[in-house]
Formats: C-alpha cells, sequence, structure tokens
C-alpha cells in the first residue's frame, strides 16, 4: 500500500470558492490559485486575452502599485510565477511556512483587485509582442505552432494560447476588464495550499482574504473536441540550419483505463533518455541530436506529439524511421518485454513520488486534479494498478491511438 505523507480536505467557501489544503510536514508553503478560464474558452476576437489578462495581475493593484507589488513578492524570499495553458489561468507562490499569511494577502490583492492601469497596459501590450515574435525566431515553438493550425479545422487548439498579434494590439482597458468580470469570480477559481498548518489555520487564512470576493454567474462554454487532420505537409521559415518534424495524433474517444497504459507507452517511446524514438532515430542512424515525445491529457485536450529536428538531407529518412518505430511497437516487432515495462513501472513511480514530496508541485498537481475534476487521490488507484499493467495493455493503446497522424516539416 502506498503510504502519504500528507492529508487533504477540500472545502467549498459562502461564494463558491473551492479550496484545498494540504497538510504536510515542510518548511516550504505553496500557494495556487487556478481560475477556469484559458485559451480554449475565447472566440477568434478574444484569441490572447487570457494570456494578456495574467500579465495584467502583475502590474498593480488597487491597493499597491507595481513597484509596491513587485516589491512584496520579491520580499516573501521564494518564488512566484504564473501561466495560462487551454484551459486554465494559475497563479502560483512559494514561500518560507512563516510567510504564508503575507503570500496569500499579496495573491488575493492580485486577483480581486488589479487595477489595469492604462500606462503599464501599453507598456505590456509590448512586452506581450516581443514575447509572440520571439516565439516566432524559435524553431520548435513554431513547429508546434505550425502542426496546430493545420491539424484542425474548428478547435481552439489551431490558436496558440499567447493568441492573435492583431487582438493583442487592439484590446483596450475596458476589453480586459470585461473579459476579467466575466471569468475571475470566485466560484470559477480554485485555490490549493501546501503548509505544515492544520487545515483550518490554512482555511481560516485563506477565508480571511477571499471570503468578501463577490461571486459571479458562471460562464458556461461548449469546448470542441476535434480529431486531428490526417495529413503531411510543409512550410518554410527562412534561415534555418534544421529542418523539424512533428507528429501529432489525438485521442478524445480513448477509454479511461487506457490513460495509464498510454502514459507508460509515452515514456517508453520518447520520454525517456533512452526511448525507443531516440535509439531508433540517433543512436542506431545518427539523424538527429535529440527526439521526443510530449502528452497532454487534460479536460478537453487529448493530444500527443513527437518532435525532431534533423538536416535538410535526412528528413525523409527520419520520417522512415519514425514510422517503423510506430510500426514496430503496433505490431509487437519492437518488443517491450518485462525488463522494460518494470523499468517504466519505476520511472513512473519516481515521477510520482518526486511530485508529492516537492510542495510547489503537490500543490499544482492538486490545482489541476481539482480544476478538471479529477479524484485528487489518483496517483494512489494509478500506483495499484502498475502492479497488474501488462504489456498487452500497452500494445493495445498503441494500436489504439498511434493512427492516422498530421505531420508538419519546417524546411528552409
Amino acid at each position: 500500500m502506498f503510504k502519504l505523507n500528507f492529508n487533504v480536505e477540500r472545502h467549498i467557501l459562502d461564494n463558491g470558492l473551492e479550496v484545498i489544503t494540504i497538510k504536510k510536514d515542510t518548511k516550504i508553503t505553496s500557494i495556487n490559485i487556478g481560475i477556469k478560464v484559458g485559451s480554449l474558452y475565447e472566440n477568434i476576437n478574444e484569441k490572447g486575452i487570457s494570456h494578456f489578462i495574467e500579465h495584467m495581475l502583475f502590474k498593480g493593484t488597487k491597493n499597491r502599485s507595481y513597484e509596491t507589488l513587485n516589491d512584496e513578492l520579491e520580499f516573501l524570499g521564494g518564488e512566484y510565477n504564473a501561466y495560462t495553458d487551454y484551459t486554465s489561468t494559475v497563479y502560483t507562490i512559494s514561500c518560507l511556512d512563516e510567510e504564508l499569511k503575507n503570500a496569500i494577502d499579496i495573491l488575493g490583492d492580485m486577483i480581486i483587485n488589479p487595477k489595469f492601469d492604462k500606462e503599464e497596459l501599453e507598456k505590456e501590450r509590448g512586452v506581450i509582442l516581443a514575447e509572440m515574435r520571439t516565439s516566432k525566431d524559435d524553431i520548435e515553438d513554431l513547429s508546434f505552432k505550425r502542426i496546430n493550425e493545420v491539424a484542425f479545422k474548428d478547435s481552439p487548439l489551431k490558436y496558440d494560447v499567447a493568441g492573435l498579434e492583431g487582438n493583442i494590439k487592439k484590446y483596450t482597458r475596458d476589453d480586459l476588464i470585461s473579459f476579467y468580470n466575466r471569468y475571475y469570480i470566485p466560484n470559477n477559481a480554485l485555490v490549493t495550499v501546501v503548509s505544515p498548518y492544520d487545515h483550518d489555520e490554512a482555511l481560516n487564512e485563506v477565508k480571511n482574504k477571499f471570503a468578501k470576493w463577490e461571486k459571479g454567474e458562471k460562464q458556461e462554454k461548449n469546448i470542441i473536441e476535434e480529431k486531428n487532420i490526417c495529413k503531411s505537409i510543409t512550410t518554410t521559415k527562412s534561415n534555418i540550419e534544421q529542418n523539424t518534424i512533428v507528429y501529432l495524433y489525438t485521442f478524445y474517444n480513448l477509454d479511461r483505463n487506457l490513460e495509464l497504459p498510454l502514459r507508460i507507452l509515452n515514456h517508453r517511446l520518447g520520454e525517456s533518455s533512452n526511448s525507443l524514438l531516440f535509439r531508433e532515430v540517433r543512436e542506431k542512424r545518427g539523424l538527429a541530436y535529440d527526439i521526443y515525445t510530449s502528452i497532454d491529457m487534460t479536460n478537453n485536450v487529448k493530444t500527443l506529439y513527437i518532435y525532431t529536428a534533423v538536416g535538410e538531407e535526412d528528413v525523409k529518412a527520419a520520417i522512415k524511421s519514425i514510422d517503423e518505430t510506430i510500426s514496430g511497437v503496433k505490431n509487437g516487432a519492437l518488443e517491450i518485454g518485462e525488463r522494460d515495462l518494470d523499468l517504466m513501472k519505476k520511472v513512473h513511480k519516481t515521477a510520482v513520488i518526486s511530485t508529492l514530496e516537492d510542495p510547489s508541485e503537490l500543490c499544482n498537481y492538486m490545482l489541476h486534479q481539482g480544476l478538471d475534476n479529477e479524484n485528487l487521490y489518483e496517483f494512489v488507484s494509478d500506483m495499484e494498478k502498475l502492479h497488474s499493467l501488462d504489456v498487452n495493455k500497452i500494445q493495445q493503446v498503441a494500436r489504439e491511438v498511434l493512427n492516422n497522424p498530421t505531420i508538419h516539416i519546417l524546411k528552409s
């Protein structure tokens, strides 16, 4: 039986805010707040607005100027950050346990009382545009953007989280405030706290700051879940030395019981430094410096990518090698033996335990489990399922998922 060194309680405040407190023997406390809005919730005229608002919440509140806010965040002595993804916008602080009250006070002020200062808005507009243009110079980032653009017809996944440049250039303060008011409400948010404090103590600190946050009308949004278009396409970018190759698979109809085998397969296929793709493409054939897979299994997003970069003369050989590796996994020609399976189980278990041991990682894990309405203790059942997982399940999920990819090649 997997023994936990922490315990968890869920609470709902009167205004609808969900709070998850995690009591753990630690000197580092972590506080995360997730707003249930990301790029999947944006219409075409709103592409990039969630990300823009994330930036603006660090630019001052009605109670703290930009300088004061960031000085106080820095004076916590820990780390603070934020990110926007497809389904959520998340703000995080990790600091010494005695700073819990101050951290919650600052984070709450940011979330509840943003100023959206016009002067700071114009500065941040330039920052975001520079960020977007910089990503175009990164062939890896660009390649993932390009494959999403061609893989989908209607899905919001075809648009980058940062949005469209045309939108970023024209957003007004009123636009940001209007979107903020629709989604930044307590009944559309979740707070997670990892600390050594008793649950009631941690909860009271959250209540002190967030209890007066006014409840709003929650926005319902039907998210399009679209299978990727099976095709291969080549686009160009001038002055690049390497050509990139990206494969994209979607798996919206995958049986829930095959999700863990898929995670294990993903690790063996391309996530480890000794993966099947790494062996075939780099070690055996010397075609690429690196090749890897990445997977997203959050709500409304079910994607698996393969990425590599090769010389122009090696593109066809690399694609052939990737296709042969995929085929070999599916038909059993590239055998995944019991030793391989034991290794993958150990790696998965190590990854889970590493997440649970680190307060900031644990806080983020619990946040996303809560945001996705998943079992907070899912990792426990996964640990149990590892014991009964066999090679046949790995091959079954490979046969179900690794079909009809979108393939994008970026060349000079």
